[in-house]
């Protein structure tokens, strides 16, 4: 489509970021997820998955899906420089979406993790992936994180044992405010990822097949305080 000249000037400059490669992951219940990078063509379901969970208050479901349906629109509409969609499929269904963003070619920015799939540690081994693409496939050297919820704090922070720069350098802030700003860096990826960042490639055609149209879930059976 012919740009004309006032959407060109809208529309952030962009890094060229190598494509993430696909992956599946076999989990708890024996069913195999798919994780690989979202296109921007395929909007309307990653939205339309989204957009129920935001009136739930439950695990800040409703504050975490509102920004993360914010990312994805601003992704689509070329507002956002250097974002990448990630999302996990399970026969098709969407399991979980996580979303960031590159800064530089050093430094990453992770926006968020939402988990449809609950009990099945999808938004760990989703949170994983986005790692391994900023610092593996990307090749940066570390990742701003911040957590909205009690549980995200407890995944990411505590769990990865990120690292706390806010006494030394207050100054340095996540682009999404929040709780004080924390880092993965490089070292502390290279002692987490064995534990943390699972799955296997090449993606068998099979399995690639199921996850090629995504399908928004039909129910949120595991997500607390949820209401059609």
């Amino acid at each position: 489509m012919a740009l004309d000249a006032m959407e060109k000037t809208l529309r952030p400059p962009e890094l060229t970021l190598k494509a993430y490669p696909p992956k599946v992951i076999t989990l708890a219940s024996g069913e195999k997820m798919v994780v690989r990078e979202a296109k921007r063509e395929e909007v309307g379901a990653l939205l339309g998955t989204l957009y129920p969970l935001i009136g739930v208050p439950k695990d800040f479901y409703d504050i975490v899906a509102v920004r993360m349906y914010s990312e994805i629109l601003g992704w689509y509409r070329y507002r956002v420089a250097n974002e990448f969609v990630l999302v996990g499929t399970i026969g098709g269904v969407i399991a979980g979406i996580v979303t960031s963003r590159a800064v530089t070619p050093q430094l990453g920015m992770s926006l968020h993790t939402l988990t449809i799939k609950r009990g099945l540690r999808v938004g760990a081994q989703l949170f994983a992936a986005k790692m391994e693409h900023h610092i593996d496939i990307l090749g940066e050297d570390e990742v701003y994180i911040v957590a909205e919820s009690p549980n995200g704090f407890k995944r990411w922070m505590i769990e990865y044992q990120l690292e706390d720069r806010s006494a030394q350098f207050p100054e340095v802030r996540h682009e999404l405010g929040g709780v004080p700003t924390y880092v993965l860096t490089r070292p502390l990826w290279e002692a987490v990822r064995p534990s943390k960042c699972t799955g296997s490639r090449p993606v068998s055609p099979e399995d690639l097949k199921s996850s090629e149209k995504l399908i928004m879930p039909s129910e949120y059976p595991q997500i607390p305080g949820f209401k059609r």
